[in-house]
């Protein structure tokens, strides 16, 4: 039975003493890269340890359906601070090269979701990648965070190196010396035990955006030598997701070392599916780029001890977007204009209805999209003009298509996605990622040799 664990569970939880919690709980939110599907330990992931991650989803929820918004970066990034699709306000693909006059990004019209806690008496910091416009009006202070600590682009170079013409490092607006970054993921890690201690006192959201394990493929020696039977670049990716795992396992030990276990709600997932070629989306079709399970389902997990039940798993899909919805209502913000549900009536077994109805895709401006309502998944490829239909529940791998034999029901979500569409606007720029994608499909199917 769908959440049997979970509601036994939350039977038997006492309840918390006002020593124990205080009204406006802390909420640290922790968004890998690029991180696979199976690159994790609670979803089977073998040749990477990652101890630390685990023990999120051992002391909290895993969320089996776990999706985020777009299948890549800055959009994924965009309704998550946003708490709305991004198509609704044009944030639709990556912005361009990271220069100052670029005008690309998450429109100043969006109330971000730092600012509204910010106004709830939440100090708000953000440690690591960004990637939601370089210009000033864009920049982390001028949209609701208090403190920034990382990088405004899309990638960066693991030890400090800064791009040619491009961002440096920042701490708040002033530009760090590029020789004091000896790895970045080390140095988020750090930055985010620094954040937590200092800030023990009073309510606060973290924002801890790891680049990792996104390219570049850069490790430390130490990392490396972890995985001595792995070769190649899974070798440097495994690394990099290692690190990644210690950062936060040194993050996760600071708040209970500080006393703050009982009083923080921290979610993990990753921003999309894993890169191609390096990456492990098993049992998913597809990866990052596409609309497919691997594009856009990933390693989603949640935990708040003594609030909610320990090792429960929840079976219901569930988005990012619910993460910012969940935030502003523990911190007693009005979720009027956001589209997320706040989850904690769900995993804490009060509501054991699904939060959502459906959940919607759309790739630049339309050239892919997808709709998932319960088990019924409709997927039009960017590289056809032909959908495809798939069932969830008995087929995840999405390997079976559906369409010919049930047209009544490609036809009923083909209307769900129209009407859902009706509220978007077109990209307010575009960029090369569907061609790309275009041409990694070729790749796979043997139609053009790989470069």
């Amino acid at each position: 039975m769908k959440n049997l664990t979970l509601l036994l569970t939350a039977l038997f939880l006492s309840p918390l003493s006002a020593d124990e919690a205080r009204e406006k709980p802390n909420v640290l939110i922790i968004l890998a890269d690029d991180l696979g599907f199976a690159d994790v330990g609670f979803n089977g992931c073998k040749d990477i340890p990652t101890p630390h991650i685990d023990a999120i989803a051992n002391t909290g929820v895993k969320f089996e359906s776990g999706y985020v918004t777009h299948p890549y970066c800055s959009p994924s990034r965009a309704a998550l601070m946003a708490g709305r699709y991004q198509q609704r306000f044009g944030h639709e693909c990556n912005p361009q090269e990271a220069t100052a006059t670029n005008n690309d990004g998450i429109p100043t019209s969006e109330i971000l979701l730092p600012a509204r806690l910010k106004e709830a008496g939440y100090t708000t910091g953000l440690i690591g990648k960004w990637h939601l416009g370089v210009a000033d009006q864009f920049k982390p202070l001028n949209r609701g965070f208090d403190e920034f600590f990382g990088f405004l682009s899309g990638g960066y170079d693991y030890f400090g190196k800064p791009p040619k013409d491009g961002e440096p490092i920042y701490r708040g607006e002033e530009p760090v010396d590029s020789d004091s970054i000896t790895y970045l993921t080390d140095n988020f890690g750090n930055e985010a035990v620094d954040f937590i201690t200092r800030h023990k006192a009073e309510p606060w959201f973290l924002f801890l955006s790891f680049n990792a394990p996104h390219a570049p493929d850069q490790a430390t020696q130490e990392y490396l030598d972890r995985f001595p039977d792995l070769k190649g670049r899974r070798k440097i990716y495994a690394a990099m997701v290692s690190a990644m795992d210690d950062a936060i396992g040194d993050a996760m030990a600071n708040i209970k070392a500080t006393g703050q276990e009982y009083n923080t709600l921290v979610f993990f997932l990753s921003d999309n599916g894993g890169r191609t070629h390096v990456a492990d989306n098993t049992p998913l079709k597809g990866h990052k780029g596409n609309t497919y399970e691997g594009g856009v389902r990933v390693p989603f997990v949640a935990t708040w001890p003594g609030t909610i039940p320990a090792g429960s798993k929840f079976d219901f899909p569930v988005s990012s977007l619910d993460i910012h919805a969940t935030a502003l209502a523990l911190a007693g913000v009005s979720m009027k204009d956001t589209e997320g549900v706040d989850l904690m009536p769900f995993v804490t077994g009060k509501d054991t209805n699904a939060p959502h109805e459906t959940l919607f895709w759309r790739v630049s401006g339309g050239w892919d999209y997808a709709v998932l309502k319960g088990s019924e998944k409709l997927v039009k490829p960017g590289w056809t003009d032909t959908p495809e239909l798939y069932d969830m529940d008995s087929d995840i791998s999405e390997e079976n298509d559906q369409a010919a034999n049930r047209p009544e029901t490609l036809s009923r979500l083909q209307t769900l996605y129209e009407k859902w569409d009706e509220k978007n606007i077109e990209p307010l720029w575009d960029d090369p990622h569907k061609e790309n994608v275009a041409k990694e499909r070729e790749e796979e199917t043997g139609c053009m040799p790989k470069q």
